[in-house]
């Protein structure tokens, strides 16, 4: 397995000279050097072979003892030093200082094909960042990010991506329900994927800590890896830096939106500067459609990080991105007007999305009624999202329009005649609005389907996988896998698959909400 290395992080940004793996507070350094944890028994469960080929690795050569060792930790690739990025973040909206990579160790860059990529292993033990914890990640966890990170992937929605899932053969001792009864769970480890894993949390920590020669080397990188079209460091890169950081943020967040994915906890340190969707921890799809709904446990009472709050959580992190950026741009009116236009964009590119879901070309002055009263009418009662929307592209007339969504009821049997009645006249509204349009109901059909997945990954689903898993049996893992690489399109022989959660699922543990420990 030959791999091109490049090494431009380390080689262009500040490193801890300390050389210890305790934990610690470390300044003046974008990263700390941190080699993995050998492990009891290494066991690769699962590859993504398509990521593998973005790297130049051949099938072949990820069945390797080599390949193995690597993606677990157990042997450093040659001429390589595997470390761990300083960052702070805003936690459920307080400044939480240092944070890091406290469970990921990133291993080296790889060039393919003109495309750079990071590779990080996350759960391969303790790095000077890891606080109280131990560094390390168990199956459960690790199914659910190695699965997300590529359905997302085939989604089309902004995200990094795995390589590869592994046992390591030890057990890590977790507290599943943050409830005083901690219990050995299998030890994972994830092999993740990214052009970079820089966060904005990056940026916050130099600003936090007033070091603004390191920030600005950090900015300068950055602009100069993955922003190389904004030209040479000035203030004015700068400013097109934050202006477009701002909008691959929104954009990633409205594709959340169109597929009723909730990240669960959109902290300033779980979002990229490259707008793509990291960290996966207890994520969720809407099952039910509610703007209301969070998947994680620890954020119940609030619901700061809820599905209809992620636009506004976007904008509020952009602001802490801001005032970070601030210190080597020091002009407040450029930053408020990006901040400004991201609200406008979010109106016209929330709205656009919503007509795309609909299958609507043209413009109709009422097409902002429309949509709020179908968001109304979905929260009636409990109606499936994904459902929903994908039976909807069949939709021909009113007369038959009810039964078409029908299956997407949870409760059909009890659904009142006030709630069929302003389904009906819903239906109406929308057959006459169809009406406008100049394209055909098979052609609608067609492009409500690139956009309306028939398959997502919903939390009971992981959670069969990771129970199968958990007794040895890892051909779920694999049937998903290759389910979600094609979610748009109808997989006749997975119809099982297109099915509301079980009501087995409603309140079981990794079903409904989940605790960051997930």
């Amino acid at each position: 397995m030959k791999l091109n290395i490049k090494d431009t992080f380390t080689s262009e940004l500040p490193s801890d000279s300390n050389l210890e793996n305790s934990r610690r507070q470390v300044e003046n350094a974008a990263f700390s050097y941190a080699n993995p944890k050998k492990t009891a028994k290494p066991e690769v469960l699962h590859v993504s072979q398509e990521m593998a080929t973005e790297l130049g690795i051949s099938e072949e050569e990820t069945k390797s003892e080599f390949f193995k060792n690597i993606v677990t930790g157990n042997e450093i690739y040659p001429n390589t030093k595997p470390f761990a990025m300083c960052y702070g973040g805003h936690q459920f909206g307080n400044w939480a200082g240092q944070l890091g990579d406290g469970r990921a160790i990133n291993l080296f860059e790889v060039e393919h094909q003109s495309k750079n990529w990071k590779v990080q292993l996350k759960g391969a033990g303790e790095t000077p960042y890891s606080r109280t914890a131990d560094g390390l990640a168990v199956l459960r966890s690790s199914v659910r990010e190695y699965l997300c990170a590529e359905a997302m992937f085939y989604l089309n929605v902004p995200t990094t991506r795995s390589l590869s899932l592994s046992l390591s053969g030890d057990t890590v001792l977790r507290d599943v329900l943050y409830d005083g009864n901690p219990a050995y769970e299998k030890g994972a480890i994830v092999s993740r994927i990214s052009p970079s894993f820089l966060r904005f949390g990056s940026f916050e920590i130099f600003a936090a800590r007033k070091d603004t020669e390191n920030l600005t080397k950090l900015v300068d990188y950055t602009i100069k890896h993955h922003f190389p079209h904004l030209g040479a460091p000035s203030k004015e890169s700068y400013i097109n830096f934050f202006k477009e950081v701002s909008e691959r943020t929104l954009k990633m967040i409205i594709d959340w939106q169109r597929v009723g994915f909730v990240h669960g906890v959109m902290n300033t340190d779980n979002m990229s500067i490259l707008g793509l969707t990291i960290d996966f921890g207890p994520y969720g799809w809407l099952e039910g459609f509610d703007f209301g709904w969070t998947p994680n446990t620890t954020d119940s009472q609030h619901k700061r990080y809820r599905y209809g709050n992620q636009p506004n959580i976007g904008l509020w992190n952009l602001y802490q991105l801001a005032n970070a950026l601030y210190p080597i741009i020091e002009e407040v009116d450029p930053l408020n007007a990006i901040l400004e236009q991201y609200k406008i964009d979010f109106e016209v590119q929330s709205l656009q999305m919503m007509k795309s879901k609909l299958g609507l070309v043209s413009s109709d002055d009422d097409d902002l009624n429309l949509i709020q009263e179908l968001e109304d009418n979905l929260q009636l009662v409990e109606t499936d999202m994904t459902i929903f929307f994908r039976n909807l592209s069949r939709f021909v007339d009113e007369t038959t329009a009810f039964k078409l969504i029908e299956a997407a009821f949870y409760d059909v049997e009890n659904i009142s005649d006030e709630v069929k009645n302003r389904w009906n006249t819903w239906f109406k509204k929308y057959a006459n609005r169809l009406a406008i349009e100049r394209i055909s109901s098979e052609e609608r059909k067609e492009q409500m389907n690139l956009v309306n997945p028939k398959y997502v990954l919903r939390n009971y689903m992981s959670q069969m996988a990771i129970d199968e898993a958990d007794n040895g049996n890892y051909t779920l893992i694999d049937e998903l896998f290759q389910l979600l690489k094609k979610p748009y399109a109808e997989q006749p022989k997975s119809e099982k698959w297109f099915a509301k959660r079980p009501e087995w699922a409603r309140n079981k543990v990794g079903c409904s909400m989940l605790s960051c420990s997930s």
